[in-house]
């Protein structure tokens, strides 16, 4: 069985150039944390552009059921009736939040410093990932975890009765770690700190801001340092979510490996602590553009226009830009093989406990391919066929990982023969249109039911 439904086999043919506009979802992180921090405002605040993936829509209910109003507008708009800093009430059932360790994570934040017990689980993929990186600073606020040896899902998390604050130090680079200890620092008296050595995305901080919240970013010599000031009360918002850069990446990718494409992908969100993405494309070669630069919601937004690039050229990326495209390193590994020369990419050991282990899917994946690759515990290396020059007509296991999906259905698409996946439909849980969009751009994708 696939994350949400029966496992469903597709396969990428490769096929004439990839033109037109592609209208990727709305950010992923933006709407979870647009809902969630909207069930903790007073009032009622108003999300459109939402990403309606079966991640956010989990999160949605998950808010419902610790007591926010959540209802979808017809206008396609999203209403979130918030009830409060330290206002969620004990859920009457399990929440089970799919796929998804971001909404997992931050709910857990935004839970742990109310005294009411909530028993999370999800879907295998999420009940194989670590949770102790979150539960552990949890714990310091005095909330308490029971659950499977490792700290795993399921897993009942109760609330701290009196919290206090809390001076933390992430010993990860991990925006849903660092998410975690403000949201539970909302319900907390006087100042939770955040210290983390390399900037992870900052969404969190700044909608946080906009909803009212105290919070301060200072560069230190240790990193970087967040100071929210707890039990304030939110202000409720009207949030407009620009579109996902994670999601953008699998047209953008598409069009630079397949020959004589121009694809035109607006409104897509350059914060640029999740923009790591395009500057490396850039570097490598890519003819990749930003047009109409500006600014939305706080956020710079721009249009991209990418076209087929024939020479590009494998770069070692920077270990230190790993945070800022984490989730972008396996359609990256895909675009590096039909680049000349080696791409190196290093600091990647966050990879290993991701969705599944995208270091490993996506080695054995291209090898499949007829790509050579080299891995170790914190590393990517692949050896790059040139344009056009990667063999194909291998089966991928997507491993329950909608990233890993959809990267070597891409890789289908410019390799000598078709690509398949054992099952797409994890896809659902980032990018639902994923499909539609890809042949309505003149990809070729054919799927069966397993």
């Amino acid at each position: 069985m696939a994350a949400h439904g029966p496992a469903r086999k597709m396969t990428a043919r490769p096929g004439g150039p990839l033109t037109g506009t592609a209208q990727v979802p709305g950010d992923k992180s933006i709407s979870h944390r647009s809902l969630i921090l909207g069930a903790m405002a007073v009032g009622e605040t108003r999300v459109s552009g939402l990403l309606e993936g079966q991640d956010v829509l989990d999160t949605a209910k998950a808010m419902a059921a610790l007591g926010a109003e959540v209802t979808r507008l017809d206008d396609g708009a999203w209403s979130v009736h918030g009830v409060g800093v330290g206002g969620f009430a004990e859920p009457e059932d399990v929440i089970d939040c799919g796929n998804s360790g971001t909404g997992v994570r931050l709910i857990m934040g935004a839970v742990a410093t109310s005294p009411i017990a909530v028993t999370f689980t999800g879907d295998a993929s999420l009940r194989s990932r670590p949770m102790g990186r979150v539960t552990d600073p949890l714990a310091l606020f005095g909330a308490r975890t029971v659950g499977r040896a490792g700290g795993r899902l399921p897993l009942t998390l109760v609330g701290a009765e009196a919290p206090v604050p809390v001076d933390y130090a992430t010993p990860m680079a991990s925006a849903q770690v660092k998410s975690a200890v403000l949201l539970a620092g909302l319900n907390a008296p006087g100042q939770t700190v955040v210290t983390e050595r390399t900037g992870t995305r900052d969404h969190t901080e700044r909608m946080l801001r906009g909803f009212g919240a105290e919070v301060e970013t200072i560069r230190t010599d240790d990193g970087f340092r967040i100071t929210l000031t707890g039990q304030s009360e939110l202000r409720p918002q009207t949030i407009a979510v620009p579109r996902d850069p994670s999601s953008a990446a699998f047209p953008v990718c598409a069009a630079l490996i397949v020959p004589g494409s121009d694809v035109l992908v607006p409104n897509i969100g350059l914060n640029p602590t999740r923009a790591g993405l395009f500057g490396t494309l850039q570097e490598m070669g890519a003819d990749l553009i930003y047009e109409n630069l500006r600014e939305e919601g706080g956020e710079p937004v721009a249009d991209l226009r990418a076209r087929f690039s024939p020479d590009m050229k494998g770069i070692a990326v920077p270990p230190e830009r790993a945070a800022s495209m984490i989730d972008e390193y396996p359609i990256l590994s895909v675009v590096a093989a039909f680049a000349e020369g080696e791409t190196v990419m290093s600091g990647v050991h966050e990879l290993r406990v991701k969705e599944s282990d995208r270091i490993d899917a996506m080695a054995v994946g291209l090898r499949a391919c007829g790509v050579t690759v080299d891995e170790t515990e914190d590393s990517l290396t692949v050896h790059g066929c040139g344009p056009g020059g990667v063999p194909g007509g291998a089966e991928a296991a997507a491993r329950l990982d909608h990233r890993i999906a959809m990267s070597f259905l891409i890789c289908g698409m410019a390799a000598k023969s078709p690509v398949s996946v054992d099952d797409a439909a994890p896809i659902s849980t980032s990018f639902p249109d994923f499909e539609r969009l890809m042949g309505a751009l003149g990809a070729t994708l054919e799927r069966e039911d397993a």
